[in-house]
Formats: structure tokens, sequence, C-alpha cells
């Protein structure tokens, strides 16, 4: 901003420079934005070795920017900046909201593998039921561990009230929308699974087990 009006008032003999704190800020927010998506490249190429696909890491990935805005609409709310603790707040989140994501989608593959011919949406809400609760305990637990520092008081209170607005408002925001967004783009993104285990007609089966116990007996 400061660039920008300079430049619209003042001639090109004259230069700015930033000193103090706001020059401290600008340094520091451009080697918070490289560790951001420093942070983000590696988590995807750790996932999608994982995986053996570039598609569920990308799926599970959509989980950070919904942490995101829900950060920001954390800190507008609180009347709170963005700084460098807040920053570092965001590139915590990283980690921590796309373990929701993860649970999703691994056990969503497990049901797709499991050879009882579940269709994607299928496996899916399965795996969204099954995996409620464990996401549920995690994220509460997690926030309710930042939530003293969210409502911190002292002489450094504001600097640390923005981290645990962060990560609180951030977890909370993507609980609600990873579970609705997630099984939707699972359903449009996900490629087919192989089955592990052949799927069998379960009429079928009961019939060739009656027809063995016949033979037995």
């Amino acid at each position: 901003a400061m660039e920008a009006i300079s430049a619209r008032l003042l001639d090109d003999t004259f230069e700015t420079d930033l000193s103090g704190a706001s020059r401290d800020f600008s340094e520091s927010s451009g080697n918070t934005a490289f560790a951001f998506f420093l942070a983000l490249g590696l988590i995807y190429l750790i996932l999608a070795a994982q995986f053996e696909s570039f598609r569920d890491p990308f799926i599970i990935m959509i989980t950070v920017p919904l942490a995101i805005a829900g950060a920001y609409l954390t800190l507008a709310l609180t009347n709170n900046t963005v700084n460098i603790f807040s920053q570092i707040g965001m590139i915590m989140l990283i980690g921590l909201v796309t373990k929701n994501g993860i649970l999703i989608v691994e056990f969503a593959n497990q049901k797709m593998r499991s050879g009882r011919g579940l269709t994607k949406r299928q496996a899916v809400v399965e795996a969204a039921q099954a995996r409620l609760r464990p996401i549920l305990m995690t994220t509460l637990a997690t926030s309710l561990g930042a939530l003293p520092i969210a409502l911190a008081l002292g002489a450094a209170a504001t600097s640390r009230i923005p981290l645990g607005a962060v990560v609180v408002g951030g977890l909370m925001f993507s609980l609600v929308l990873t579970l609705f967004v997630i099984p939707a783009m699972y359903i449009f993104l996900s490629g087919k699974k192989r089955s592990n285990v052949p799927w069998e007609d379960p009429s079928q089966k009961a019939l060739k087990e009656a027809e063995a116990e016949a033979v037995q007996d």
C-alpha cells in the first residue's frame, strides 16, 4: 500500500523504505509465505507416495483452503490482524486439517477395495459416518488445547491471541465443511480402485454354502 501511494505522489528522485516493526513484518511475511507453500508441496508429495495416486492427495488438500478461510474469518470477527504469529498458525493448520481428509479418503478406499461392490458414493458415505467420531475427537481436543492461547491475557497477549484464534477458527470452520466437501469431491474426482477381494453375490455365496453342507451330510 505504501509503495502504491508513494508511486502516485512522489517522483523518481524519491526513494522509500520500511523500518522498525513494518520492515520486520515485511521480511517475515515473505519467509512464512515460502514456508507455507513448501509445506503444501511436501505434504502433497508424501501423500501421493502413500496413496500411489495424484488425485487422492488433491482431494485431501482441499481441506487447506477451507481452514485458511476460517482462519481469516476468525481474525476478522475477533478484530485481530495478520502478523507473524497468525501466519505460523496458518502453516500449522496445513498438517492439522489434512488429517481429517486422510481419515475419510483412506477409509473410503478400503471400502472400495473390500470386494463388496460398493459405488464411490456408498463407500465415501460409509467412510464419513465411520470416521465422524475420530474426527470430532481429534479436532475438539486440538481446539480446546489452543483455546487458552486465543484467550491469553498479559503483556504479550496481543501477539499470542492471533495464533490461537487462527488455529481454533480454522479447525472448527474446516471441521464443518470437510464432512460435506471431501465426500463430494471424492465422488467426482477419485479414480477407480482395484478390489483386493473378488466380489461375490451374497445369495450365490449362501447357495454354495448350503450345497456344501448338503454334500457333507
